[in-house]
């Protein structure tokens, strides 16, 4: 049974099937508990873990959230048993981490990762429109770079000790949410959660951490990429991952549609905004960004999880991201986006436009 489910999984119909199953348990977890039309973001939950490690004050958005240990270890379990558990590094670790930054900054004026934008659209939200149109423009500019010859240098095998680091660390968040350990004498708490906004809302540990690791598995095995997706149709003209894609936005609405979460329209949308300019510029900064980096958000962690210590980096440069755009007030709330978007949006660019033109061969 196993060997047939893999087969499935690598064949190419996998990205579908991956995609089909992220799109039903995704609203899922939103009808068991989870914030609306974020049944899984990997950049939401991934500043959720950034405020309960104390790394932002945005009291609101402060939760541990199991699924994203779960993607690591269930594509860590998953490179092991089938033989690509791969260590390596060295492929520009420092310009990738500030990709992760720059790219949370970015999902968070937008208010979502790829995967979230998806989901909103299937849940009924208009405003994911734009900032999908933006993930494509952003993506369409890092595919001009890669034809340009644009790369961040080959990585190298490194010790098989080396790509346990991440999965060591999920081990520990999930020891910590379980646990929530308090110190000294006064009984402070190590960990953070909210008490209320979307921090708050979360669906059962087990469903969580359970939905993480299939997750993490599938996405290993069939090696499902959002922003690859138009990445190959694009350069190879190969569908083969935009056939996940789709999969995933047609699950995501059919099951929306039967849980009764579809709500169609652009206002009183959960965690979104209606400034559809700034949906539109966020996801530019953010899909660039993925772009050259090599893969979505979801992707980095399955590639940390597989013993990819430059896509660990990366996603290490996302979390601190997600601390630096609440800490310094770049992230948008309903409300819209701040005053101090315009600054990072540049200054994001501007990064993610020089790492373009300057880390190119000669071809």
């Amino acid at each position: 049974m196993m060997k047939r489910i893999n087969a499935l999984l690598m064949s190419p119909y996998g990205p579908a099937v991956t995609g089909a199953v992220v799109g039903i348990l995704a609203p899922l977890l939103v009808w068991m508990g989870n914030p609306g039309n974020m049944g899984i973001c990997v950049a939401c939950f991934t500043r959720d873990i950034a405020g309960a490690l104390g790394l932002h004050r945005a009291a609101v958005v402060q939760y541990l959230r199991p699924e994203i240990p779960g993607f690591v270890l269930g594509s860590f379990l998953s490179a092991v048993i089938f033989g690509e558990y791969r260590p390596r590094a060295g492929s520009s670790p420092v310009i990738r981490f500030f990709l992760g930054l720059f790219a949370m900054i970015g999902a968070l004026i937008f208010l979502g990762c790829p995967w979230r934008a998806y989901l909103r659209l299937a849940g009924g939200d208009g405003n994911a429109l734009a900032g999908i149109a933006g993930l494509l423009v952003g993506i369409f500019i890092g595919i001009v770079f890669l034809w340009k010859g644009f790369t961040l240098a080959r990585s190298y095998p490194s010790p098989r000790s080396s790509g346990l680091f991440m999965p060591l660390v999920s081990v520990v968040l999930l020891v910590l949410l379980v646990l929530a350990p308090t110190f000294g004498e006064e009984g402070k708490s190590a960990v953070f959660f909210s008490s209320s906004g979307p921090g708050s809302q979360h669906a059962p540990l087990m469903a969580a951490l359970a939905v993480g690791l299939l997750v993490g598995w599938l996405a290993q095995r069939s090696r499902f990429c959002t922003v690859g997706a138009l990445r190959d149709l694009v350069m190879l003209r190969d569908g083969h991952l935009a056939k996940g894609v789709l999969a995933f936005i047609a699950a995501a609405f059919v099951t929306s549609l039967a849980l009764g979460l579809f709500r169609p329209g652009f206002t009183g949308q959960p965690v979104a905004h209606t400034s559809q300019i700034w949906n539109f510029l966020g996801m530019v900064l953010s899909g660039l960004a993925f772009t050259l980096a090599g893969g979505c958000p979801g992707r980095q962690l399955i590639m940390s999880g597989e013993g990819d210590g430059d896509a660990a980096v990366f996603v290490l440069g996302m979390l601190v991201g997600a601390g630096i755009a609440h800490n310094f007030n770049l992230a948008s709330s309903p409300a819209g986006a701040t005053p101090f978007a315009l600054g990072a949006f540049l200054t994001g660019m501007a990064f993610c436009l020089a790492v373009g033109f300057l880390m190119r061969e000669k071809i």
